[in-house]
């Protein structure tokens, strides 16, 4: 993949016709006046980083549980690892860098306790009442469940912001009405009726970034968090040529490097190909389309920044290592049966009696609600937990909480 390095941006200059103007922004669902200091994407994402749900991210799961041990990545240090690659690839693309890093920062506020576990087993008990979805999840968050302005619930974020955090990952209608992924979340749904986000098309392209930024960073670290935990080896990794090209690479160039570093130099190799992937691929698109405006970008009928096809076979047999040899490791089964259990046990006796959740909020406002309201606002409690929060909580309503050592 050819770059033309003339075109890129390195943080100054102005910014591309193509990317999303701050001064001209569609809004908020509540109008404020604006900042004299700041865009109102940057207010956007200085809200992002002051929210609970950004601390919380903390002690939730990427991959290993917590107590695993401490240099593991956790949901908070993934989520700063892809904007920190979401913004790389908008200054590049000379896009605005504080949407891009806003998406990235907010993408996965509404992951649960355990990571995909926490997520699959809120979604089986919530199955009778729509279910659970952790973008619409993260939706409710910035828009409801974020309780700290005096003039509005939640975190009345602009259009474009929630756009990116909707559709990040493509455009969840087709232009005929149906779900490109199945049926859209109710509360997706619920608020498109009062702020439409507009569904059928593809969002910003500072959104698109932090979409394939999400790709680039759990692709790499958690090939890195694997060899930690020796689920991995170098020898595995072999299977994918890709990564076989660049250990040849870092033994030709350091033939004598210790086992930490060699990973290193693979991991930041990784990166960068990756990356620069992308941005060729935006660059040939871009020059296709000839945008306009970032409307063009929303209006046009495939994404912009993506993998080429070589790098996104790359990517399935990324994935497709990593699931064989660490999602779906025997030992990584068992604690995601022991978390899965947490959140049942918790479920059944916060329906059972909502009086257990110590908060005064959350048992306050579950009186007088019927059964499916009450189920999602006991969904809502446990996907806003911790993994330490969770353990905690169970060992103190039953004699045995499982193991997730």
């Amino acid at each position: 993949m050819t770059i033309d390095t003339r075109a890129l941006g390195f943080g100054s200059g102005e910014r591309a016709v193509y990317a999303t103007d701050p001064w001209s922004s569609r809004g908020r669902l509540f109008p404020e006046t604006s900042s004299l200091t700041r865009s109102e994407f940057q207010r956007d994402r200085d809200r992002i980083v002051h929210t609970t749900a950004f601390r919380r991210l903390k002690h939730k799961t990427q991959v290993f549980i917590s107590p695993d041990g401490d240099h593991y990545r956790t949901r908070l240090t993934h989520t700063v690892e892809v904007a920190q690659i979401a913004r790389a690839l908008a200054r590049a693309l000379k896009l605005d860098e504080d949407l891009a890093e806003g998406v990235a920062l907010v993408h996965d506020f509404g992951h649960t306790p355990f990571g995909h576990t926490g997520e699959d087993a809120l979604d089986e008990l919530l199955k009778p009442y729509g279910g659970f979805d952790h973008n619409a999840q993260s939706l409710r968050i910035v828009t409801k469940l974020e309780r700290r302005y005096a003039d509005f619930d939640g975190l009345n974020l602009t259009w474009e912001s929630l756009e990116g955090l909707v559709k990040h990952n493509g455009p969840l209608l087709t232009k005929t009405g149906e779900g490109t992924r199945g049926p859209v979340p109710q509360p997706i749904r619920d608020y498109c009726e009062l702020h439409d986000l507009e569904l059928a098309s593809f969002a910003s392209l500072e959104a698109q970034v932090a979409a394939i930024a999400d790709d680039i960073a759990y692709n790499t670290h958690d090939i890195d968090d694997g060899l930690r935990a020796g689920l991995l080896t170098f020898e595995m990794l072999e299977e994918v040529p890709f990564l076989s090209e660049l250990m040849a690479e870092v033994r030709s160039r350091y033939p004598h490097l210790e086992a930490s570093r060699f990973t290193h130099e693979m991991m930041r190799r990784q990166i960068t190909r990756m990356v620069e992937d992308v941005i060729g691929v935006a660059q040939d698109r871009l020059k296709e389309l000839k945008p306009k405006s970032a409307q063009d970008i929303r209006d046009a009928d495939r994404v912009t920044a993506t993998f080429s096809g070589q790098m996104a076979e790359t990517d399935r047999q990324i994935k497709k290592l990593l699931f064989s040899h660490i999602y779906r490791h025997p030992e990584i089964m068992r604690i995601r049966a022991g978390a899965a259990q947490i959140l049942s046990d918790l479920f059944n006796a916060y329906m059972a009696d909502p009086t257990l959740m110590r908060s005064h909020y959350w048992v306050n406002h579950i009186a007088g609600l019927g059964e499916a309201a009450r189920a999602r606002h006991v969904g809502d409690y446990l996907a806003g937990m911790t993994d330490t929060y969770a353990v905690k909580a169970h060992g103190e309503l039953f004699d045995h909480t499982p193991d997730l050592r």
